[in-house]
């Protein structure tokens, strides 16, 4: 090959760089929507998760019902008058 080939191929290699090894080159433009996607799943969790406790908040302040469930549920609190009877769940 004349030098007239090998400095386009040069030229050729020279401009084809950054299009796949540069700042917005293809490779990075990949890893960047993989990384999107990745993000977007864990948006998709979190809002659910978001919602699930807005309504959980919306519950506790419209009513005492939704409270009184979750002192009886968590804390183990009764009524005047009522007795609390406990049964042991059988494991596997």
């Amino acid at each position: 090959m004349k030098w007239p080939t090998w400095v386009l191929v040069a030229l050729l290699i020279a401009l084809q760089y950054p299009l796949w090894f540069g700042k917005g080159g293809w490779l990075r433009v990949r890893d960047m929507e993989r990384q999107l996607a990745a993000q977007r799943e864990v948006n998709q969790s979190l809002e659910a998760r978001n919602a699930s406790l807005e309504a959980e908040v919306r519950d506790l302040k419209s009513g005492y019902e939704a409270i009184e469930e979750r002192a009886r549920y968590e804390l183990g609190l009764v009524k005047d008058g009522e007795v609390f009877v406990q049964t042991p769940q059988k494991r596997p």
